[in-house]
Parts: structure tokens; C-alpha cells; sequence
């Protein structure tokens, strides 16, 4: 309870954040007035200050920096409370030429009782700060009278022309040759001893050439002093007679000792003289609340540099606010719908598209399952539409009706079968929109699923996956890091998918168990894999001596046989060894036929040879499904060393032409392995398999007795009863998707001890 509470607060908290963000920017908007020519008004206040004065005293302050713990809180409160007439700053006094700084700098000069000017600085010019410091103030370079002083101000960054400043300012010195002359330049025009500071080398030095054009002019000038910034410190030297004056300890950072401190500087003017002295103040910013000043600025520029920010940062408020209302305060019900139909069920006929990734003339599981469903759906009266890659032309079936080909955009080698179509075809979703599915039936979780997926949304129609293959045994495949494959993506694939479909089919228990640990929350349905049962009892004695014949195999051999992919997940190596070793052990003479092709092909015959394996292992290739019944008769004891099933349909093929099985113990075998009665599962352990496949080759009375067995459970998961399991699922989905508007046409309910959740 504490924790939800916990959660209830921040999601309060964040409404109360995004309204304040909205009615903030509102503010600024329509409440907040801009500003323009400052220094028009400035000067102009301190001409009337300084009308007929000849004896008075000014402030100079540099680096600035935006500071309000220092500059607004601790020197301003000074300068208001001093006799000073006006505050000058000597470059520098924003940290960051953006609006939002700029607008800052506004606000805090705002507390300031008396009149002040800025001079053109490096911070003011950088990131198009000229052209906001020229609208909000005025010209970079400037010069007035007041009182018995002349104040000119100069552009050391560079964007006035220097020899363009050095020759009106010769033309100034001339202006009024009885007054004071003091000068206003951002950079230091002369070296400063930084021992004890900060050592910036060169680069705070005014640049070389404007520093040659100037320098000159100090000569028998009437320039009573040069007031500058760009450092964090304060220094005062000579040259011909003129102080040159380093400030810049108004709020930047400072170390707080003899030459870096945090002060202003005050002129006073009289008659006679000008005196000039720093005034130090023992201030300082804690880490913490300099830290709080960031962020602030930081938020605050969020409504100033552009609206893009502005939305950016509003519309993640409202994402969150609307996450933490979905996950707090709107009403759930965690115990079943006891007035949901327990077994909704269709009696009309309705139409399914299938997306898959490959499909026939390839040879997999996953074809070879679509086939058998699409098979089934028909011959209990239902339409199907099945989008599958292009592949060679001249592999294509002669007849495909209820298959529409999309055209291939990457395709490897036939032996990997890796083919990409394009699923932007404007030609498929013709095709789909013309067929109009009652339920999309998505295959993969990515790719032809993706786009599958994508066509449910649009339609508005339920889409129905299938977790088919543990994909975290492909990442050899993948073209990405093996590990962030394996341990991440392949799982964030399925769960993705998974939680965007209306129900997902699994064909064990097993693969509802991983489904559920990685986080899918989607409905899951049990509804395994059907097979020709037909097909595979009625075996033709006659075909199967001719094919042992054909492959070499004697009478009196017992054949282990095999089918699967030649490929790495198969785990065909450790079956190779665990032969190996059995003809070393095993009294009964025998042959090992390994049915399939695979990239791993040529890897496997040579570790056939090293193992000097050549008379007992046969490769007859890929077979065609219709041929497959014949190969199966071959067949007294199945062999499997897969542990990357989500079922191993092969493994049912094999117990329905009456052969035991002995495979290793993985996710798609515990459903119809039953130990000791249709065949054994051992550990991923070659002495145990060995010793399992051993046995059944030499004890012909327990060979026979779970031929049986297998013959009888491999009965049960009929091509016939696939499709009807398939419906039921089908029948789920259709009606949540349409309760509440209202019972669709067709849709019969019925209360018969189904939990709308797995099916049987």
C-alpha cells in the first residue's frame, strides 16, 4: 500500500507540474513585457543624475554570469544601499547569449535602484547573442557625456571592425578636450599576472591586432582609466599613466583569495582626480543552491529557445500523467468475468489472413504448421489468405490460390532460406482489404508479424499470434551483438508482439510458462500443432523396402532416424558423437538416417569422416512432405537432440508411424514424451542418450511395447482437431473484440467448462 501511495503522489505531482509548465509559458506570453533600447533610457537617466556634477562616483562590475545567489541577492542589495550614481558592466553579465539568459539578465538588473549599462562582452556575443544584445540595448559600440566625463564603450569580440572602433575613437578623444575620458572594452588589453587564479593563457587578451591599434592612444590622452572583465579576478596596472583595470568578481566563479574574490569596483570622480578601489564582499554560494540555480536557468530556457523544447518537454508530462493514471486509478477487476460466455463458438464461415516470414516450397516447422492449419480451416468450411514471401520461380507450387506472394526486397542462399519481402506492397494490402479478414493470424514477431499487426490496426480486426520459434537459439543468425540478442531483443520481440495482439497460441505449456516469465500478459491459448495421423499409420511396407534398398540399409539394420534443419540449434553434433559412441558399445548393427538440409551441411559430413562415421550415418537431403510418411517407415527409433522446439511436430510425425522416441529433455517435447511409456528424455548428456538409444536397440520387446504407446498418444492431435482448437481460439477473440457493441452475427454462446484462457 505504501508503494502505491507512493506512485499516486508522483502521478500528482506530475499534473501539477504540467500545469504549471502550460500556465507558465501562458504568463510569458501574454503577461510578461519585452523590452528594447535600454540603453537609450539608461543614458538618458544618467545624463539627468549627472547634469551640472562635477564631483561623483560610479560602479564597475564584470562577469556577471547570469548570478542571482551572488549578483542579485548579495551585490545589488550593496549597490542600492551605496552612493554610487549608476553601475556599469564591464562585459560578460550574461553566461549564455540565448534568450532565456538574456530575459534573465533582465529581471535581475530590475532590482537595481540605479541606472546601469552593459558593455559588449564575449558571453553577449557568442551562439547570435549580437543581434539579441542590439535589439535589447542598443549599438555595440556607444559613446555619451555626463557630467565632466566622457563614457565610451567598445566591441572586442571581433564583430566591429577594429580598425573601423581605433579610428572613431581617435575622433572621440577629440569630442570634449576638457573632460575625464573613461573606457569600457570587454577583453584586457594588457597582460594580467594570474598567479593564484587562473591560468587561461592568452586567450582572455583582446586580440592582437586591436590591442597594436589601440595601445598607441594612451599616450598624452586624457583616458582616465580602461575597465575591463573576462577574468575571475581583480587587477589594477598602469601603462603611460592610464590604470588598466581587470574586474570580474560580480557572481562567476571564484576561489576566494587574494587576487579572485567577489567584489565590484568604485570610481570616484572629482575635480581633481579619480580614484578607483575595490570594494570586497565576504560572500560565497553554497554547491547546493548553485546547483538549484542551474536547473532553474536550465528550465527556464525551455520556454525561450523555441517552441520544439516547449512541446517536447509538455507532451512527455502528459505521457506520464496519462501511464501513471492508466496504472493507478483506472478500474480493474482481477477476478474472472463470470458473465463472459465461458466457450463463445462461431457456425458461420469466416475468413483468415495469415502473415508469415516463410512459408512452402521452404521446408520448417513453421510452413509446414501453416500448411496443416490452413489445411484444416478450409475443410471445416473457413476461407484462408496466406501472405508469404516470393521465392524462386521456378520452385513456386503449380497451384496457389489461397497464397498471395509478395515480392522479395533481400534473399540469401537457398541453404540459409533467408528471404525478405516487401511488406509495403500497395498490391497486398489491396489484397487483404479485398478479402476482408475477420481475424489477422500473425506467424513471426517481426517483419511479415509487424506488418500483419499494422494491418489488424487498421481494419479494426483482432490479430492472433502464434509463438512458434524460441528465437534466442537464432542469434548465430542475427547480424547484431550475440548476446544482446540472445539475452535481450529476442525476448523484447516476442513480448512486444505479444502484448499488442488479442490472444496468443502456444503448443505446450511449456512455451505459456515463458511467455508469462518475460512479461506477456496477453491471453494464451494451448492448441497444439496438428498432424496427418492418417498419413503416417497407414505405411506402405513396399515403399519402405524399396527406400532401404535404395539408401543401402540391410535387413538385419535397425534405423535410428532423424528429421530436422541442419543447422546449429538442431544440436546435430552432440547426436553425431553420441553415435559415435554407441557403435563402440551397442551389439545390434544399425544405421543413423539424418533427413534435412541446413547451412550446417557441409560442417556435418566432415565431422562424419573425423569420426569415421561414413558407413553408419546417411544424409538423404531434403525431403518433399508428401514423401515424408515413406522416409518415417524407414524408422525404428526416433532420435532428437533439439532443445530449441516451442513443440518438434517431427516428434509427433514419428510417434504416428509407431516409432518411441529418445530425445533430450527441452520446452517442446514434455507434452507427448511420456517417460518409459512412448519414449525416454534424458539430460543434454551423451552417456545418458546413449545409453537410452542402446537399450531400445536391444530390447526388441520394449521397442515394440512404446511403438505402441506412441502410436496411441500421437492419435490424439489430429490435423482435424488442430482446426477445431483453432476456432475456439478464433471464436475468444471475435466476440471480446465485439461485446460490447453488440453479439455478432453467427456467434453462439455456450457455458461449457472452457476458462477463455488455454485450450485442450
Amino acid at each position: 500500500m505504501a508503494r502505491l501511495s507512493w506512485w499516486r503522489a508522483l502521478f500528482y505531482l506530475n499534473l501539477v507540474i504540467l500545469f504549471l509548465v502550460i500556465f507558465y509559458k501562458i504568463y510569458l506570453n501574454f503577461f510578461e513585457q519585452d523590452y528594447g533600447a535600454v540603453h537609450a533610457e539608461q543614458v538618458e537617466r544618467i545624463e539627468s543624475i549627472l547634469h551640472g556634477e562635477d564631483t561623483f562616483s560610479f560602479a564597475v562590475v564584470g562577469n556577471i554570469n547570469n548570478s542571482v545567489g551572488i549578483f542579485e541577492r548579495k551585490i545589488i542589495p550593496e549597490l542600492n544601499r551605496s552612493d554610487v550614481a549608476f553601475v556599469v558592466s564591464a562585459g560578460n553579465a550574461v553566461s549564455g547569449a540565448g534568450e532565456d539568459k538574456y530575459r534573465a539578465l533582465h529581471r535581475t538588473l530590475g532590482h537595481l535602484e540605479k541606472p546601469y549599462l552593459l558593455t559588449f562582452g564575449d558571453n553577449e556575443h557568442g551562439a547570435f547573442g549580437g543581434f539579441r544584445y542590439y535589439d535589447h540595448y542598443g549599438p555595440y559600440v556607444f559613446a555619451f557625456s555626463a557630467g565632466n566625463s566622457r563614457f565610451i564603450f567598445l566591441d572586442s569580440s571581433g564583430k566591429t571592425s577594429f580598425k573601423w572602433q581605433a579610428r572613431w575613437l581617435e575622433e572621440e578623444l577629440d569630442v570634449a578636450p576638457n573632460q575625464n575620458v573613461f573606457l569600457f572594452v570587454g577583453h584586457p588589453l594588457l597582460p594580467v599576472d594570474k598567479t593564484g587564479a587562473f591560468d587561461f593563457g592568452d586567450d582572455d587578451l583582446a586580440d592582437e591586432e586591436f590591442r597594436s591599434l589601440l595601445m598607441p592612444m594612451f599616450r598624452d590622452s586624457r583616458i582616465k582609466a580602461v575597465f575591463s572583465s573576462n577574468l575571475p579576478l581583480f587587477s589594477a596596472q598602469e601603462y603611460n599613466g592610464t590604470p588598466f583595470v581587470v574586474t570580474g568578481g560580480a557572481g562567476g566563479f571564484v576561489l576566494n583569495n587574494e587576487r579572485s574574490f567577489y567584489h565590484y569596483v568604485k570610481v570616484q570622480v572629482s575635480r581633481s582626480q579619480v580614484d578607483i578601489e575595490p570594494v570586497r564582499l565576504n560572500v560565497g554560494q553554497h554547491k547546493v543552491f548553485r546547483t538549484v540555480e542551474s536547473i532553474w536557468f536550465f528550465i527556464h530556457s525551455l520556454f525561450y529557445v523555441g517552441y520544439l523544447n516547449y512541446l517536447l518537454i509538455v507532451c512527455f508530462l502528459m505521457v506520464s500523467a496519462y501511464w501513471l493514471y492508466s496504472l493507478l486509478l483506472r478500474e480493474r477487476d482481477y477476478y474472472p468475468d463470470f458473465n463472459h460466455p465461458s466457450e463463445p463458438t462461431l457456425d458461420r464461415e469466416i475468413k483468415v489472413a495469415m502473415f508469415t516470414n516463410n512459408y512452402l516450397p521452404f521446408i520448417g516447422g513453421v510452413p509446414i504448421s501453416i500448411h496443416r492449419l490452413s489445411t484444416a480451416l478450409k475443410e471445416l468450411g473457413h476461407n484462408v489468405l496466406i501472405l508469404a514471401p516470393q521465392y524462386e520461380q521456378s520452385a513456386e507450387p503449380p497451384e496457389e490460390r489461397d497464397v498471395f506472394r509478395l515480392p522479395c526486397l533481400f534473399r540469401q542462399t537457398a541453404a540459409k532460406g533467408i528471404v525478405v519481402p516487401n511488406i509495403f506492397s500497395l498490391a497486398a494490402i489491396r489484397k487483404v482489404r479485398e478479402f476482408a479478414p475477420d481475424v489477422i493470424h500473425i506467424h513471426h514477431p517481426f517483419w511479415m508479424g509487424t506488418a500483419g499487426l499494422w494491418m489488424a490496426r487498421r481494419l479494426k480486426i483482432p490479430a492472433v499470434y502464434t509463438y512458434h520459434t524460441r528465437l534466442e537459439h537464432y542469434s548465430y543468425a542475427v547480424p547484431l551483438p550475440k548476446a544482446l540478442f540472445r539475452n535481450f531483443l529476442s525476448h523484447a520481440l516476442v513480448r512486444r508482439l505479444g502484448n499488442r495482439c488479442n490472444a496468443i497460441v502456444v503448443p505446450t505449456e511449456a512455451s505459456e510458462h515463458y511467455l508469462r516469465m518475460i512479461g506477456v500478459k496477453t491471453p494464451v491459448f494451448v492448441v497444439p500443432t496438428g498432424i496427418e495421423t492418417d498419413k503416417f499409420a497407414e505405411l506402405s511396407e513396399l515403399e519402405g523396402a524399396r527406400l532401404r534398398t535404395e539408401l543401402g540399409i540391410a535387413n538385419d539394420e535397425l534405423v535410428l532416424l532423424s528429421v530436422s534443419r541442419l543447422s546449429t540449434e538442431k544440436n546435430i553434433s552432440f547426436m553425431l558423437e553420441a553415435v559415435s559412441l554407441l557403435t563402440k558399445h551397442c551389439s545390434r548393427k544399425f544405421k543413423l538416417v539424418l533427413i534435412g538440409e541446413g547451412p550446417e551441411r557441409e560442417r556435418l559430413y566432415q565431422m562424419v569422416e573425423t569420426l569415421g562415421l561414413q558407413d553408419t550415418v546417411l544424409f538423404p537431403g531434403a525431403v518433399p512432405p508428401e514423401t515424408m510418411p515413406a522416409y518415417y517407415s524407414l524408422g525404428d527409433i526416433f532420435v532428437f537432440a533439439s532443445t530449441s522446439e516451442t513443440q518438434g511436430m517431427v516428434i509427433l510425425e514419428a510417434m504416428a508411424s509407431a516409432m518411441p522416441v529418445v530425445a533430450i529433455r527441452a520446452s517442446g517435447i514434455d507434452d507427448f514424451v511420456i517417460e518409459g511409456m512412448t519414449g525416454f528424455k534424458t539430460m543434454q548428456n551423451i552417456s545418458a542418450w546413449t545409453e537410452k538409444v542402446q537399450l531400445l536397440l536391444e530390447n526388441d520387446t520394449l521397442r515394440h511395447e512404446l511403438s505402441g504407446h506412441a502410436a496411441s498418444m500421437a492419435s490424439r492431435f489430429g490435423i482435424d482437431e488442430f482446426g477445431k482448437k483453432m476456432i475456439r481460439v478464433y471464436a475468444h477473440v471475435l466476440f471480446t473484440r465485439k461485446e460490447m457493441f453488440h453479439e455478432m452475427p453467427g456467434m453462439q454462446r455456450h457455458q461449457s467448462g472452457h476458462d477463455g484462457k488455454t485450450v485442450h
